[in-house]
């Protein structure tokens, strides 16, 4: 059950599911298992990649599994809301190619489009997603046995949707503020930079 969908004032018609999606901070601690991670993975599985790389790799641990707690010592101080979570993820890019050893610049992109199709399947499977940068991206590697190759992209709670009254008041307002975006005309140029 959603506790609350919040508006999504587009200026064309999208997707639903992509107006669905939304960043919430309000998570019932109820693990995930079995087939529902499995079929947010096989969503990330399916998305582009440069010369079909497929440069993503994901670590991940339910609500109670004992490595849980070191996904959730990497969380700064302002994301330890995201411990409810039911599944903590922390995305990885290959900074090089496997089939030549030449740096893939295209390596974050293509681990940020599998990332988008893994929180939209999330929100097509009724569970809320949020993506955060506040993580000990310096010591992640070591402290989940990442090779040097790998670099950190992003942490992903994701779980139930929980009664936004359970959160403390600053996280409140944040939840309830109104969802914004940049307009297009500010990031969407024909023919040339304007």
């Amino acid at each position: 059950m959603r506790y609350h969908d919040k508006l999504t004032p587009t200026e064309a018609p999208i997707l639903d599911i992509i107006g669905k999606r939304w960043s919430s901070l309000a998570f019932e601690p109820t693990p995930l298992k079995g087939e529902m991670i499995t079929s947010l993975f096989e969503a990330a599985r399916w998305a582009q990649s440069s010369y079909n790389e497929q440069p993503w790799r994901y670590v991940y641990a339910s609500k109670g599994d004992p490595d849980r707690e070191k996904l959730e010592s990497l969380l700064a101080e302002g994301n330890s809301w995201a411990k409810n979570a039911g599944l903590l993820i922390i995305s990885f890019a290959k900074k090089t190619f496997a089939k030549n050893g030449k740096e893939n610049r295209h390596s974050l992109h293509d681990l940020g489009a599998a990332s988008a199709l893994l929180t939209l399947q999330a929100t097509s499977m009724g569970l809320n997603s949020h993506q955060m940068a506040g993580f000990d991206t310096a010591h992640a590697n070591e402290a989940l046995g990442v090779p040097a190759d790998f670099e950190p992209g992003s942490m992903i709670a994701i779980g139930y949707p929980a009664d936004p009254a359970t959160l403390p008041e600053a996280l409140l307002t944040r939840e309830k503020a109104p969802r914004s975006r940049n307009t297009q005309s500010s990031f969407v140029f024909q023919g040339k930079w304007k």
